[in-house]
């Protein structure tokens, strides 16, 4: 399959916001793929490259030969390309990494060229995410949409899945079975502003802490303990504490889902910045380990002494996980069937320094990879009127509308201070009200940024501030989104960098 087709079928989806055109599309993009050809289209349509992060940037990409004229380059070609330069390191590499680079874009058309970019930058942003392409996969292998979930909720590899079902079909997905030691895809949550709207969709319900930390998978099978990240990288070797509490488990084989945080002596949190970093560092473990000691609390069990419990009712669940582990290895719950009861125990985690709770309904099975609606999040969000400093142009959809706002606080002592970007909440109304608004704005331009006079007043919701050398305060928002623009409120009465830097301390 050339990548052209590939790159084509992108660009469309990315122009539709229709999902059953985006299915069919992709479908047709995916049936012409030939065996072995199939999971990397699958793996490139959802903006994923198989050999992870390469090392290559903006830098790199900057200056690119001229596009080719004509198609050429097949899939399995560039997969190759890309493999040999993840491979590329030692003396000179630089230089070789470059040329390799050249080679590559060299002979690829100006859509394929912007394709490669995107795939190689992460910006790949034409909607074709995991849940449309496991619709898309169905449909190709004319198999049900249940058994490609099912497969790639005990596998977490779509790839894989995909070539299986297209060469094999039912009876080749029936080989996917959850198996210890293998990674599967965690179960996500449906959100809530409140938990009196929790309660009004699963009552009566579990109540629980939603910690600020960074989620887990434990498997052990007899002496042999591994541990996951959300995103299924194993990371044993980095967490050697919470090895050692679930080798300690009476059990022989066990699948635990959970999250690993760092606390202070007192039980409360460290900033999530903390724990992500600890979590990030593979040198002087033990060293670290004895600074910043991380704490696994677990809240659901997924398997234990071969039955697997995916099926069975989160109550049932529940209760094999209170009778296997300690209290001090559980996450904080209570049952509840009233909203008052509920809130009572929300300002609780809130008091404790946590983020919020998980409202999950007692009678929901695991659905691994999905974002059931048997989990709600209800977490109590920051927000800060900022101040718009510059904004980028989009890609895919928002392709000629400015999106990516460059956010600032008001420095007391005169000027901006900027915090970060976000491009998420934006409505396709206040998108097109902003590439208007801003545009009036407009002081300058550098690239894809836009510069611009520092009046408009951006109400922005915020999970956390954390510590960043990568901006001048010293500090920038966690998973800022758009709530609205503040046309009540002038620049000068924004929030200010002060007031950031009081969040932070307080965390």
């Amino acid at each position: 399959m050339l990548l052209d087709k590939v790159a084509r079928a992108s660009a469309e989806v990315a122009e539709t916001a229709s999902r059953l055109a985006k299915v069919a599309r992709l479908a047709e993009c995916l049936g012409g793929a030939r065996p072995g050809e199939v999971g990397l289209a699958v793996a490139y349509l959802s903006g994923v490259l198989p050999q992870g992060t390469i090392g290559v940037g903006w830098a790199a990409l900057r200056e690119l030969p001229q596009a080719a004229s004509a198609p050429t380059l097949e899939l399995l070609e560039v997969d190759a390309a890309l493999s040999a330069l993840a491979a590329t390191t030692g003396g000179g590499s630089q230089a070789r990494r470059r040329q390799a680079l050249a080679d590559l874009f060299g002979r690829a058309t100006a859509g394929e060229q912007d394709f490669l970019r995107g795939l190689l930058l992460g910006e790949l942003r034409q909607g074709a995410l995991e849940g449309v392409m496991t619709d898309v996969v169905a449909r190709t292998a004319g198999v049900p949409l249940a058994d490609v979930r099912r497969s790639l909720m005990v596998s977490g590899d779509l790839p894989a899945v995909a070539e299986a079902a297209i060469a094999g079909g039912p009876e080749a997905l029936s080989a996917f079975r959850l198996t210890v030691l293998r990674p599967l895809q965690p179960m996500l949550a449906q959100t809530a502003d409140d938990v009196a709207a929790a309660l009004e969709r699963i009552r009566p319900a579990a109540v629980e802490w939603k910690l600020d930390g960074a989620r887990i998978q434990a498997h052990r099978l007899r002496d042999e303990v591994r541990l996951f990240t959300r995103n299924l990288a194993d990371i044993t070797e980095r967490a050697p504490e919470i090895v050692e509490a679930v080798r300690r488990l009476p059990v022989e084989a066990v699948i635990l889902d959970g999250e690993a945080i760092a606390l202070r002596g007192d039980g409360r949190p460290l900033p999530f910045q903390v724990t992500m970093s600890r979590f990030g560092s593979r040198a002087n473990v033990e060293q670290q380990r004895a600074g910043v000691p991380l704490s696994p609390f677990f809240f659901d069990c997924l398997h234990l002494d071969g039955a697997d419990l995916l099926d069975r009712p989160a109550g049932e669940r529940i209760a094999v996980l209170d009778g296997l582990l300690p209290e001090a290895l559980r996450v904080p719950r209570a049952e509840v069937t009233e909203a008052v009861d509920a809130q009572r125990f929300l300002e609780d985690a809130l008091a404790r320094g946590h983020e919020g709770v998980m409202v999950k309904s007692l009678a929901a099975p695991y659905e691994a990879g999905r974002r059931g609606a048997g989990w709600i999040k209800v977490k109590v969000a920051h927000t800060l009127d900022l101040v718009v400093l510059a904004v980028e142009w989009g890609s895919g959809r928002r392709q000629g509308k400015l999106s990516n706002l460059h956010l600032g606080a008001r420095d007391p002592g005169g000027g901006f201070v900027m915090l970060g970007k976000t491009f998420k909440g934006l409505t396709d109304e206040l998108l097109a009200w902003q590439t208007e608004r801003l545009l009036e704005l407009e002081t300058g331009r550098e690239g894809r940024v836009v510069h611009v006079r520092p009046e408009l007043v951006v109400e922005i919701a915020f999970d956390g501030v954390q510590t960043s050398s990568r901006y001048p305060g010293g500090v920038a928002l966690r998973f800022a989104r758009v709530k609205g623009y503040r046309p009540d409120k002038r620049a000068d009465e924004a929030d200010t960098i002060d007031t950031v830097r009081a969040i932070h301390a307080g965390a």
